[in-house]
């Protein structure tokens, strides 16, 4: 592993924790939607880089990224239970990826949303936190649906 996919594996992992322990991620926001990226990683049907929204599990990294093209958003805030139910199920079915703990240079992780969602859920599940689910039955239930759609 070279040292720069360490790194970003290193934000990933504790985007996991941090957001699974605070129940916050942090968006950037401005009158025309979310901030968003293209993927270096994964391409469409037509090999055009696919779309990825921006999340930091940290306000001050989210704040550190309002500069350049970024320059006119702001930091909003999504609770991790929206975000689990509402907002990785939303960027499966809109074919984005999710882009973790980006930097001011755009390098960050790429997460396809389902794993992301599994990956919260495993955490949740380690630690024994307790949330409460709108659009699911219980944390056992997304895990399940999750799973089927990734397959």
């Amino acid at each position: 592993m070279t040292k720069g996919s360490e790194i970003i594996a290193n934000r990933y992992r504790n985007f996991i924790k941090t957001v699974c322990e605070t129940d916050i991620i942090y968006a950037l926001q401005n009158h025309e939607g979310f901030a968003m990226a293209s993927s270096v990683q994964y391409g469409d049907e037509f090999d055009q880089p696919v779309g990825i929204l921006c999340f930091w599990a940290i306000q001050g990294r989210a704040n550190s990224c309002i500069i350049n093209q970024w320059a006119d958003y702001r930091i909003t805030e999504i609770s991790l239970t929206e975000f689990i139910e509402t907002w990785g199920v939303g960027m499966e079915n809109d074919g984005i990826l999710a882009g973790i703990g980006f930097d001011q240079k755009m390098f960050g992780y790429e997460a396809k949303p389902l794993d992301l969602i599994l990956d919260l859920v495993a955490e949740i599940k380690a630690t024994k936190k307790n949330i409460s689910l709108q659009k699911f039955e219980n944390l056992t239930d997304l895990e399940e649906q999750a799973k089927i759609a990734n397959r």
